[in-house]
């Protein structure tokens, strides 16, 4: 059986469906390779998967013209040497990238040995390493339809965003429990992510206020990140609102599980997992996302009446608190939401993608 290279390192973002992808690999018997980066990131998370083989490439992420500049170009060469050294002791049959700069010296090094090469776009416009590489590569696959028309000259799939194997559903009520809530309660999880906690954290400062008359039939599992845990501990407390407040939380699935809307910002492996939970939710897009590519992920959500978008303004919280009034008193909209946001994407993307793969082998 052949096997496959991911590159997937740099972020959870691109680490996570890249893992998923390779264990959907090994399930079907292919062998596989992980290209990643040298950040601690895909450390850890490599760490939960010890069986994966991976190499650690010496490349970092571009940022502009600096005094880093002369150190980046020297771990481009390195990188390139390191994965092309990767992908002939593996004998390597195609080589998938998930985006990011840890995918770009792999790609080029696949397209100089005559192997496979695809890139999977999880945005729903693409970012610049998929602008340059899309062309040149036998299939673009992509997370959201919307992104096909911002890549004219590339073969392109829409495959869906791989979700992680362990983000399974559980009984709401059973998962509320295990935060200490209220297992009958209405639960609102709050998730910033790991670059825009802090945005997110200070509208729901304000916003708490306004929501305080729902307190005795409101509960909040909000990961706040970091430094604000006990901001917002205090915070929902004084406006008495039961919360479990987190920095943040390596059990997904439970957050999701007793969530019955979700306050999130909208990259692309958060509005995946929404859609895998089929989830109402309202967006409140990350402001410094490059290219602005978080707010055209939630007009995707939104179009399709999958969630509400909210701009961030950190000194405002009323608007979010009245979008999360008006969602905590009609169920009905909640619903409709939740299944317009299971309709999104294909919700077997891992096994797409793997088809992809082993296609092009063949």
């Amino acid at each position: 059986m052949p096997t496959f290279a991911i590159a997937c390192g740099g972020t959870g973002g691109h680490l996570f469906p890249g893992v998923a992808v390779a264990r959907a690999c090994i399930r079907r018997g292919h062998g596989v390779l992980l290209f990643v980066s040298r950040k601690q990131v895909d450390r850890d998370i490599l760490a939960a998967n010890p069986d994966l083989p991976a190499v650690a490439l010496s490349a970092t992420g571009w940022t502009g013209l600096n005094s880093r500049t002369p150190a980046f170009f020297l771990n481009l060469w390195r990188s390139l040497a390191e994965a092309r050294a990767a992908l002939r002791q593996h004998r390597v049959a195609a080589v998938l990238g998930m985006g990011g700069f840890t995918c770009a010296p792999p790609l080029l090094q696949a397209r100089r040995l005559g192997l496979p090469a695809f890139l999977h776009e999880s945005n729903a416009i693409p970012g610049k390493v998929t602008r340059w590489f899309g062309p040149r590569l036998n299939k673009v696959l992509l997370g959201l339809p919307d992104c096909a028309q911002h890549l004219p000259g590339a073969h392109t799939a829409v495959t869906g965003t791989p979700v992680r194997e362990s983000l399974i559903r559980l009984d709401p009520a059973a998962a509320r429990s295990a935060f200490s809530l209220d297992p009958q309660r209405f639960t609102v999880a709050v998730m910033g992510g790991s670059q825009g906690a802090v945005g997110l954290n200070e509208m729901m400062l304000r916003a708490a206020a306004d929501l305080a008359d729902l307190g005795p039939q409101l509960q909040v599992i909000h990961l706040a990140g970091p430094t604000d845990k006990g901001l917002m501990g205090a915070n929902y407390q004084r406006a008495g609102i039961k919360a479990e407040v987190l920095p943040f939380c390596h059990e997904m699935e439970k957050v999701y599980s007793a969530a019955d809307l979700v306050v999130a910002r909208s990259g692309a492996s958060s509005g995946a997992e929404l859609a895998h939970y089929g989830l109402p939710s309202i967006l409140v897009p990350y402001p410094q996302a490059a290219e602005d590519h978080q707010t055209r992920n939630a007009e995707v959500f939104v179009r399709a009446g999958a969630a509400r978008l909210v701009p961030q303004k950190r000194d405002d919280g009323a608007p979010l608190a009245r979008a999360i009034r008006d969602l905590f008193h009609d169920a009905s909209a909640r619903q409709t939401m939740g299944q317009a946001a299971r309709a999104i994407a294909p919700s077997d993307a891992t096994e797409r993608i793997v088809q992809e793969l082993e296609h092009a082998a063949a």
